[in-house]
């Protein structure tokens, strides 16, 4: 189900960091992209992506913005946690008022990978039944369908301010 205003049946937007992020986070008001932790001099910040990832991000362009998913687990967590680049994982919930932020863009799937339709937010196509609602998750076709949609992104141009995370930012 594809529906033309993605933003009225969205709840929450989720990023993954690592639990030793979280004070930088504070510390600087935002959640900045890859790009913009660079160019401010910021080393010590635990990355999801490995080196490939990275790279790749830095050439398409994609470190210029924050990722966001839809729902509490990525599926690359996964292997971020077995090669030991997060150690305790969280994920930041998101206000999704953040989709209304000039620049915000839409990837149908995990934006660095070659030919993935990247497009503004006014133009996605989200799979919003497979994502919020119950389905029988035995048809193949259905788990396909939400194993693609956990991999779409939201694309934040250069950070998302404090003010759509401060409600559900750990605290401690």
């Amino acid at each position: 189900m594809a529906l033309s205003d993605p933003l009225s049946s969205i709840l929450y937007l989720y990023h993954f960091t690592d639990a030793s992020n979280l004070q930088t986070i504070r510390e600087m008001g935002s959640l900045f992209s890859s790009a913009m932790l660079r160019r401010r001099g910021i080393k010590d910040f635990r990355p999801g992506g490995n080196q490939w990832s990275l790279n790749a991000d830095a050439k398409s362009g994609m470190d210029r913005y924050v990722h966001l998913c839809f729902i509490d687990r990525h599926p690359m967590v996964h292997v971020a946690k077995q090669e030991g680049r997060l150690e305790r994982v969280v994920y930041l919930r998101v206000d999704p008022g953040v989709l209304r932020l000039d620049g915000v863009r839409y990837s149908a799937g995990v934006s660095n990978k070659t030919g993935i339709e990247v497009c503004d937010m006014r133009d996605a196509k989200i799979d919003l039944e497979v994502l919020y609602e119950r389905m029988n998750w035995s048809d193949p076709g259905v788990y396909a369908r939400r194993r693609a949609a956990e991999k779409c992104e939201i694309l934040v141009p250069d950070h998302v301010p404090m003010k759509y995370l401060e409600k559900y930012f750990p605290h401690g």
